[in-house]
């Protein structure tokens, strides 16, 4: 087995939202998570703690649980970690806010039986079989929303979370029932990869190659060889910005099963 994990923050000035873990649990198999903290508008998001304390409290206690609790799937393990999560700051901090810190999330698990995953929000799980095919998994709600709905903090806020609009890890443990999920069999994947929506640039955003390509490039060149391959891109000046910020933290789980 390989695993090899790199995160890297959109600027030196402010701290990584995201948070990624691989785990390899004694009773055997594998834990993959990967979070990508939502970065909210300027203006009080209701929260002493911030996202970075967010992301590493849920990360934390997502990758605990998957390890050690083999009986309870995904979307629970979820539901439990974020009610986990919003008790430890519930006391100084109002938790219906709607910019409330909040985070995508990708998580799998495997033993020698399955694999099985979780995808919420906008943050990439790719699957590649034993033919070498890639499957994406995909959450595109947030990918439906409109970009000038996007363009106004308040427009999304209405659609954060709520029915017609797209679902991220807050507060709410129900949220975890949005997630997609799904199992494949063990023998059925011989690698794959978590991609926060800064690394996945490679693909989604600047177009240099398929998701098979960007798994190869991760196969090569290991999660820190895409990370620099999209800084590369961003900081091309012959090359239109990103849409949102040039530069976004970005974070990259690789795996050979």
């Amino acid at each position: 087995m390989r695993i090899d994990l790199a995160s890297a923050p959109g600027s030196p000035e402010r701290p990584n939202e995201d948070w990624v873990s691989a785990s390899i649990p004694a009773a055997g198999g594998g834990v993959l998570v990967a979070l990508d903290g939502v970065t909210p508008p300027r203006g009080d998001d209701g929260c002493v703690h911030g996202v970075p304390w967010f992301s590493t409290r849920l990360g934390g206690r997502l990758t605990e649980l998957s390890g050690s609790r083999r009986d309870m799937p995904l979307e629970r393990i979820l539901a439990e970690a974020i009610a986990d999560t919003a008790d430890a700051h519930r006391g100084t901090c109002d938790l219906s806010h709607v910019r409330t810190p909040q985070a995508t999330v990708v998580l799998v698990r495997w033993d020698e039986a399955c694999v099985e995953h979780l995808v919420l929000s906008d943050s990439v799980l790719l699957l590649r079989g034993p033919g070498g095919e890639v499957t994406a998994v995909l959450d595109d709600r947030l990918d439906r929303v409109p970009r000038e709905v996007l363009g106004s903090a308040a427009a999304t806020d209405a659609l954060r979370n709520a029915e017609g609009g797209f679902f991220t890890a807050a507060a709410d443990p129900a949220v975890a029932a949005r997630a997609v999920t799904g199992r494949t069999p063990r023998g059925e994947v011989r690698a794959l990869a978590a991609l926060t929506d800064g690394a996945s640039r490679w693909t989604d955003t600047f177009g240099e190659g398929d998701w098979a390509a960007c798994l190869d490039v991760l196969r090569k060149e290991g999660a820190q060889g895409l990370i620099g391959r999209v800084r590369a891109l961003e900081s091309d000046p012959l090359r239109r910005p990103a849409r949102g910020k040039r530069h976004d933290d970005a974070s990259a789980v690789y795996a050979e099963l």
